[in-house]
């Protein structure tokens, strides 16, 4: 456990004999181009079609590591893999230090990363020990009743009054566990809806993404989204679907808790996932040699941080807890991956005050952090036994704001992840003015859906779909007269629909939820997101 205490000699003695982490990296992958231009070998329909929506490259880091190479791998002497990384073509492995060098020797390795800086180039990591407590950023009319505060904060209830609720929107959880989420009333809604699609245990290797026995931040987490309770309690996407993702070991902490973090976004993305939630950070480990510094949270430095820029450029919307250290001099800075090309978000207390324990900024390179912040303090959450409480930390302000997003998104799909940002921001009370502790400030999201529904002259040019959402009826409205073929996906990328020039579809004989019209007129492409109710 974190909390035994070792004497020096034992601690020296532990740690020389300990394996140790590293990333191999790969030379290169098997036929990429093939993969690239036959995408659907590679991605699901709704990744591709959202995709090619905002016009995101699929590009080699899309395509699968060798399995070749890491069958390889898996037969050295002392080696074991932990996990891999499509957008880094590597491998996390655990070995001895010689053990893992030896694997040099083959040549398909490119290159050698231990997570213990002190064995690669340079070094500069001195950091203290890890506190259990600091790894996760700490513990339509609705009658809102405990959330009501942290939704009329943020102007969020503007939104779910215009029938923006995150319907359609597809958001992934990365946390430390889901406990009771396909049993706790406060979920009742997500599941008898099938908007819960799935998930996956990286860290046990399980598919029992919702174990019972395992640690209830994640659970936690996911109700400031989509829990629901009548009179009680109402997330901000309360109708959002949802991937559950464990890429953390709530006891423990070593880098592997980074790759698997980065395997999850890789999941997502090739999902078709359009945000991910993550409610975690790292600077510290159980094994101090692989502490990160201050100077290491630039937005580049860190593996999980490397990883949360590529999910970004790939058109996910990242949003990450800023972190729980406060003014702490040991570590005066957000943690990773919140130091990245992501939203970071800060804590505010129920007045809109800066929360005491909310890490601050600026970024080791000089940029605004965190970017926004929502109410952290006194954050009302539903527990895994069905029950409203209120928790601290910046774990619950950034899903709050990760669920107000997602009902944000839905009124504009067309919008990219960057655009959608930067509308929050620029939304938000101190945009003009922003400062270290919680940023551009907190977002007025009335102001950002007059934005989002602004439409440009690219918009004008594009086939409209109305009413949608719709009930039966769909009518297509095309910009030009040119030969149009349609293609309709539900949400699980199987097509329900071929056409061609159609200008009324019959929803009708389709269930209720979102689907993906994709429609190609001649070389040009579009795909628009058409909610059944």
């Amino acid at each position: 456990m974190k909390n035994c205490i070792l004497g020096a000699l034992m601690l020296i003695s532990f740690w020389s004999q300990a394996q140790e982490h590293a990333w191999v990296y790969f030379t290169d992958k098997p036929n990429v181009q093939t993969a690239i231009n036959n995408p659907s070998t590679i991605l699901s329909p709704r990744a591709i079609a959202r995709k090619n929506l905002h016009q995101t490259t699929i590009d080699a880091r899309d395509v699968p590591v060798n399995e070749t190479y890491i069958s390889s791998i898996k037969n050295q002497t002392g080696i074991t893999v932990k996990a891999k990384s499509k957008w880094f073509n590597c491998v996390h492995v655990l070995g001895s230090i010689q053990q893992i060098n030896n694997l040099t020797n083959l040549s398909f390795v490119q290159d050698i990363v231990f997570a213990n800086d002190m064995l690669n180039a340079k070094s500069n990591q001195n950091q203290d020990e890890a506190i259990f407590n600091q790894k996760f950023e700490v513990n339509a009319n609705y009658s809102y009743g405990a959330s009501s505060n942290q939704i009329t904060m943020m102007q969020v209830e503007n939104l779910h009054q215009n029938d923006f609720t995150g319907s359609g929107m597809l958001v992934a959880v990365l946390d430390s566990g889901f406990p009771n989420v396909l049993s706790n009333p406060g979920f009742a809604d997500l599941n008898q809806d099938n908007r819960l699609l799935g998930g996956y245990d990286f860290v046990a290797r399980s598919t029992n993404f919702a174990d019972p026995n395992s640690h209830n931040h994640g659970a936690k987490v996911l109700s400031d989204m989509v829990g629901f309770l009548n009179n009680q309690f109402v997330g901000t996407s309360p109708e959002a679907s949802f991937y559950l993702f464990r890429t953390e070991d709530a006891y423990a902490e070593t880098p592997l808790e980074e790759t698997y973090w980065v395997e999850a976004a890789e999941r997502a993305d090739s999902l078709g996932v359009d945000l991910i939630n993550s409610s975690l950070g790292y600077y510290t480990f159980d094994n101090p040699d692989y502490n990160y510094t201050p100077q290491n949270m630039d937005g580049n430095t860190t593996f999980i941080t490397k990883g949360a820029n590529i999910a970004v450029e790939k058109g996910i919307l990242v949003v990450n807890a800023a972190g729980n250290t406060g003014q702490d001099a040991s570590f005066p800075i957000i943690n990773a991956p919140a130091d990245g090309n992501v939203l970071s978000i800060g804590a505010v207390d129920q007045n809109g005050d800066y929360a005491s324990f909310s890490s601050v900024g600026p970024s080791a390179d000089g940029r605004v952090k965190p970017d926004v912040a929502a109410q952290g303090a006194g954050a009302a959450i539903i527990d895994p036994d069905g029950s409203v409480t209120f928790s601290n930390g910046t774990s619950f302000a950034a899903p709050i704001m990760t669920g107000a997003i997602a009902s944000l998104w839905q009124a504009n799909p067309q919008k990219t992840n960057l655009e959608i940002m930067q509308i929050v921001r620029e939304s938000a009370s101190r945009y003009n003015n922003p400062n270290t502790e919680i940023g551009y400030g907190i977002p007025n999201f009335s102001v950002a859906l007059q934005e989002v529904l602004s439409i440009d002259e690219h918009q004008k040019n594009t086939t409209i779909a109305y009413p949608n959402p719709t009930t039966n009826n769909l009518y297509l409205s095309y910009a030009s007269a040119e030969a149009n073929t349609l293609r309709m996906y539900n949400l699980l990328g199987e097509k329900v629909l071929e056409s061609k020039n159609t200008k009324h579809i019959d929803m009708t004989p389709f269930a209720k939820g979102m689907y993906l019209l994709h429609i190609t007129k001649g070389s040009q492409e579009q795909t628009l997101k058409i909610i059944k109710e």
